[in-house]
Formats: structure tokens, C-alpha cells, sequence
């Protein structure tokens, strides 16, 4: 774990000093006031990348770096598979090298730069969706599920056009983004969802239905996985690995709780909120279900990065001389947070064949 504190710390002062060098934003562009210090959000960039893609363990990379060496990724292996965005990518830097660490180091660089430069144009608080990245456990993801996780990321940088409206570009960019992991064409029909007014009827029935899920659930996995079947989706009926954790539930929501009585006043900071807001809405609905399968925290991957945004606009939600108080209450939650899922309940251990010196 030395190499993962080290990096919060690195990541969290680069991201703190993008932001304290900031000059007011005069690119109308920006959907906040200020413009970072770009040489401060490239040195939380590669810290992120450096120690995502140098890594050598944790979750499914061993499985990625394994598939990798054995298959030769040829055209005719290639153009038969599902999610054939993944094959071609990785058939492309085999070409490069035999190595499997390229596809951890090539991912991980592309991944985190997708994210950062989203959180850079809408975060108000540049250095707390970083920070929470890290802590709320998201950054972990992305070395678990890497190509679900590059798939969300490809699918964030689209958040503009889900902003402005046009729904041609953003559906182009999810159709290329399924060709990593077919989930991503859950978003094409939840673009029209989002773009409601937040806390309409529309969404809150979103809630009620999580709920209604989360009681009836074994009628509801019985039918959703009869019509997966016959998909690739369908061995997901026998997965047994539990429910997400409440305590993991509460921390998602407690943003949006803050958001709902804070709602006039992000309008007002913050007039594209509301399809932030929605997006983190729609991803507490897969966070609540998912407490009766884990299956279903999989696709909040692609709603969490949305939260991630907000939480850097609470802070500007509550009166000036209470904001102190509330950015460092996030600081010391969200740590005692990551300490617990990573030290306590998972026993991360970070292990690097180039990252040496506090590699364990």
C-alpha cells in the first residue's frame, strides 16, 4: 500500500496547486470560472498513469497480461470477437511489443487522461474529484475492470455534447466506445433521461424503482437474466459474489444528499448540473440494487465519474465561513473511507516490477 499513499499525496498536492495558481477562465468554454495550471494537472496525470500502468498485480491484471502473451491477435482471430474495439487495440500494440506491460501502461495512460482532462473542464474543486478518485475507491477499478474502465472514460469525454445537447456526436462516441464492452449502449437511451431537470418526478421515480428492485429482487434477476441467455452476458446468472456494501452505498449518496438541498444554488454556480446530477442519480440506482448482486456495481463505473465532478461542487454549496469546514470534513471521511475498503476489508497490496523501492 506505501506506493498507493504515496501517490494520493503526490496526486492531491499537484491537484491542490493546479488549482491555487489558477487564473479566472475567460474561455467561455469552461464550465468553471477558473483555468488550472496545466503543468500541475500533468504532474497529478502521471502520477496516476505511472503507478495505474507500472503496476504488476491487483485484480484482473494478471489475466489481462496472461490473455495478451498467449494470444498472437491476428486478423482472422481478431475480426470474429465480441467487443472487437479491444482485440484491434491490443493487436495493435502487440505489433509494438510482446510485452503484456505495454497494455497495463498503454490503458492506464489513456484511461486517467480522459478522466483528469473531464474533471479539469468541470470540476470546481479540481483537487477533490481527484482526491476522491483516489479514496472512494474508483482509481482501483480501472486497474480491475480495464476494459470496462477504458470504455467509461472514452464515454466521459463525451459529457460536452451530453451538456450541449447533441446527441449525434454522443451517440457516436458510445457506438465506438461498445465496440471495448457492449454495456456502454446502456447509455444511449439514458442520454434522454438525463437531459430532464434534475430532481424532476422522472428521476426520482428512479429511486423508487431501485427500491422496489432491491425488495423484489429475486423476481427481478430472474427475469433480467432469463432474457440475457443467450447473450455473453448470460454466465452473470451464476454470479455469487454478494452485495455491494451499505456503508459503500451511503458514501455514493451522500453527495447527492447534499446536492438535493443544495439544488437552487448549484443551478446557480453551476447551470449545467443537472445533467451531472442525473448521471450520479442514475449511477445511486445501480449502487442501491447492487447491494442484493455486485454485478450491477459494474455498470455505476459509468455514472460514478459524474459524481466524482459534483463532489467538487458541494464545498460552493454552503455559506463561506462553513466551506473550510466541509472541504476538510470531505478530506478526513473520504480517507478514513479508503483506509477501511483498501487497508481493512480488501488488504490492497500494490506490487511493481519497475516501481521497487516501496513495492510490498
Amino acid at each position: 500500500m506505501e506506493v498507493l499513499w504515496l501517490n494520493l499525496l503526490i496526486v492531491f498536492i499537484f491537484s491542490l496547486l493546479a488549482r491555487y495558481f489558477a487564473i479566472p477562465a475567460f474561455n467561455t468554454a469552461s464550465m468553471t470560472t477558473i483555468s488550472l495550471q496545466k503543468i500541475y494537472v500533468i504532474g497529478s496525470l502521471l502520477s496516476l498513469a505511472l503507478v495505474s500502468g507500472l503496476r504488476s498485480n491487483i485484480g484482473d491484471t494478471y489475466f489481462y497480461k496472461h490473455a495478451f502473451e498467449v494470444n498472437d491477435f491476428t486478423w482472422e482471430q481478431v475480426k470474429n470477437q465480441d467487443n472487437i474495439g479491444f482485440w484491434i487495440f491490443q493487436m495493435l500494440l502487440k505489433n509494438f511489443s510482446d510485452d503484456p506491460q505495454i497494455l497495463i501502461f498503454t490503458a492506464a495512460i489513456i484511461t486517467n487522461i480522459l478522466i483528469i482532462l473531464v474533471f479539469s473542464k468541470y470540476s470546481r474543486h479540481f483537487e477533490l474529484s481527484t482526491f476522491v478518485y483516489i479514496t472512494g475507491g474508483l482509481y482501483l477499478v480501472t486497474m480491475n475492470g480495464i476494459r470496462q474502465s477504458l470504455t467509461a472514460a472514452i464515454i466521459f469525454m463525451a459529457t460536452r455534447f451530453l451538456i450541449s445537447g447533441n446527441f449525434f456526436a454522443y451517440a457516436l462516441i458510445v457506438l465506438f466506445a461498445s465496440t471495448f464492452h457492449e454495456s456502454a449502449l446502456i447509455l444511449l437511451p439514458i442520454y434522454f433521461l438525463v437531459r430532464y431537470k434534475a430532481w424532476s418526478r422522472a428521476t426520482l421515480m428512479l429511486l423508487v424503482i431501485a427500491v422496489v428492485i432491491v425488495i423484489g429482487f429475486d423476481q427481478f434477476s430472474s427475469i433480467l437474466f432469463s432474457s440475457l441467455e443467450d447473450t455473453q452476458y448470460g454466465h452473470y446468472k451464476d454470479f455469487q459474489e454478494g452485495g455491494a456494501n451499505v456503508i459503500r452505498v451511503a458514501v455514493f449518496g451522500t453527495p447527492l444528499i447534499i446536492a438535493f438541498f443544495g439544488r437552487e444554488k448549484l443551478r446557480e454556480i453551476f447551470p449545467e448540473s443537472d445533467y451531472i446530477v442525473n448521471m450520479a442519480l442514475i449511477g445511486l440506482v445501480f449502487m442501491i440494487v447492487s447491494t442484493q448482486n455486485w454485478i450491477f456495481a459494474r455498470f455505476n463505473i459509468y455514472f460514478e465519474l459524474y459524481q466524482l465532478i459534483l463532489v467538487g461542487w458541494i464545498v460552493k454549496l454552503f455559506h463561506d465561513k462553513e466551506q473550510r469546514f466541509v472541504y476538510l470534513g470531505i478530506i478526513v471521511c473520504y480517507f478514513l473511507f479508503y483506509y477501511y475498503e483498501s487497508v481493512v476489508t480488501l488488504n490492497i497490496q500494490y506490487r511493481s516490477e519497475y516501481i521497487t523501492f516501496l513495492s510490498s
